[in-house]
C-alpha cells in the first residue's frame, strides 16, 4: 500500500470511527448520517435505527471536510453538497464508497451524510435468478436483446438495484465490440475485453475544467464506440445518447431514475429537450421513439427485495401523440407470505416483441411459447 493510501486509509478510519462497525459489517448496505444524533443503515433494503452518535456537529462536518479534501472535491458554506467516490483501498472499510453529502443551514438538522458501500462482489445471472429478481425465461430474453444490439434503459428509483443490473447486462454484450462507458463516478462493474472507461470532472475553485456527461458523450461518438454506456442520465445529455442510438451505435444503454417505463422515456424526452439543441418537440418525440427500443424496470419492494418488474418493447409513437409502451414481461400479482416477503415474479404477458422474426433469423433458440400468458390457476 502507498503512503498515499495508507494517510486516506487513516482518514478515513479517523473521520468515520462512530460508524466503522456498520461500513465493516457485509450485511450493511449504507449509512445514512441525519446529523450528529441520529444514524440509520440498511440491511436487505429495510432501514434500521442504530445507537452510534458523533459527538457533536462540529465534529462530524470535519469528517466530512476530511473526506472531501482527500479526494480533492469541496465542500463549504459556498458548496455545500458533496458527492464523491471514494478510492478503492485495500483494507479500508469505506473502499469505493460512494458518499453523498448536504451541510447545514441547507440540512434543519445538521450534515446530513450517506454512505453507499461499494460491493466488490459481482453478481451471475444465476444468482440473479436464485435471488428472484428475475425469472429464467425473462434474463434469457434481456439476453437475446443484448446479442441483438437493442438499445435498453435500465428504469428506477434510487437503491432498486440499476447499476447492479446495468453491470450484469453489460457482461453480455458478445465479444468483439468496443465499448466506452461514462459515469459520474465510476461504478459499473464491468469484465469485457475492450472497455474504455470516462468518468466526470468538476470544475476547480476557480469554476474551470468541469467535464459533464454531456462532453464526454461529444468525445465518445468520436472514439469509434460500437456502444455506448451512461451509467445515469439526468440531463441534457440525454438528447447526445438518443443521438448516438439513432446514429448507429446500437446497443448503447443507460439507466434512468423514473416509477414505471412510461415514466421513463417521457423523462428522457424532458431530459433531452433540456439542452441548448434548436430541435422542435415533434421532432425530439420521434426521435426518443426511434432511439429507445427497450425499457427494464426494476423496483425495490415493501419487503426490501429487489425484482425486475417488467420488460417493455417501445413501438413508436400512438395517434394520440403519446409512446407506444408495450409489456412483454411484467409483475402482475405479489403474494405476501405469513415471513413478511413477498411472493411471484415477472411472467410473460402474451404480447409478442415486433423483432421476433429477427430473434428466428439469428437462430436463437427462443419459442413463441415463452411469450405467451400464464393462465392462472
Amino acid at each position: 500500500m502507498s503512503d498515499g493510501q495508507s494517510n486516506f486509509k487513516e482518514v478515513i478510519a479517523r473521520a468515520l470511527g462512530p460508524v466503522s462497525e456498520y461500513l465493516e459489517d457485509p450485511g450493511v448496505s449504507e449509512v445514512l448520517i441525519n446529523g450528529p444524533n441520529q444514524i440509520f443503515v440498511e440491511r436487505k433494503g429495510k432501514l434500521e435505527l442504530t445507537p452510534a452518535k458523533f459527538p457533536d456537529e462540529d465534529n462530524l462536518q470535519a469528517a466530512i471536510n476530511s473526506i472531501a479534501q482527500s479526494v480533492g472535491r469541496r465542500i463549504n458554506a459556498d458548496e455545500p453538497r458533496l458527492d464523491a467516490r471514494l478510492p478503492i483501498i485495500e483494507g479500508s472499510s469505506a473502499s469505493g464508497s460512494r458518499i453523498a453529502a448536504v451541510l447545514p443551514p441547507i440540512s434543519r438538522q445538521g450534515t446530513v451524510i450517506s454512505i453507499r458501500k461499494f460491493t466488490a462482489s459481482k453478481i451471475t445471472p444465476a444468482e440473479y435468478i436464485k435471488y428472484g429478481t428475475i425469472t429464467p425465461d425473462a434474463w434469457m430474453f434481456i439476453d437475446l436483446c443484448m446479442f441483438l444490439g437493442k438499445n435498453i434503459i435500465v428504469s428506477g428509483g434510487t437503491g432498486s438495484g440499476k447499476t447492479t443490473l446495468l453491470s450484469l447486462m453489460c457482461s453480455r454484450i458478445p465479444k468483439g465490440q468496443r465499448v466506452l462507458i461514462i459515469e459520474d463516478s465510476s461504478e459499473l462493474q464491468v469484465e469485457y475485453e475492450h472497455v474504455v472507461r470516462f468518468e466526470t470532472r468538476q470544475a476547480d475553485t476557480l469554476g474551470k475544467g468541469e467535464v459533464t456527461i454531456r462532453d464526454l458523450l461529444k468525445s465518445a461518438l468520436r472514439l469509434r464506440p460500437d456502444r455506448i454506456v451512461v451509467g445515469e442520465v439526468r440531463s441534457s445529455e440525454a438528447l447526445e445518447l438518443i443521438n448516438a442510438m439513432n446514429t448507429g451505435h446500437k446497443g448503447s444503454m443507460g439507466t434512468v431514475h423514473a416509477n414505471s417505463p412510461e415514466d421513463a422515456i417521457v423523462r428522457l424526452e424532458a431530459l433531452a429537450a433540456g439542452g441548448d439543441a434548436k430541435i422542435s418537440e415533434k421532432a425530439l418525440v420521434s426521435q426518443v421513439a426511434s432511439a429507445i427500443e427497450i425499457i427494464v424496470q426494476i423496483s425495490r419492494y415493501a419487503d426490501g427485495s429487489r425484482k425486475i418488474g417488467s420488460i417493455s418493447e417501445v413501438r413508436g409513437i400512438g395517434p394520440d401523440g403519446k409512446y407506444i409502451v408495450v409489456p412483454i414481461f411484467e409483475i402482475t400479482k405479489l403474494v405476501r407470505r405469513p415471513d413478511g416477503k413477498l411472493e411471484g415474479g415477472i411472467e410473460p404477458t402474451g404480447n409478442v416483441p415486433s423483432f421476433y422474426q429477427e430473434i428466428l433469423d439469428n437462430k436463437i433458440n427462443y419459442p413463441l411459447t415463452k411469450f405467451q400468458k400464464v393462465k392462472a390457476a
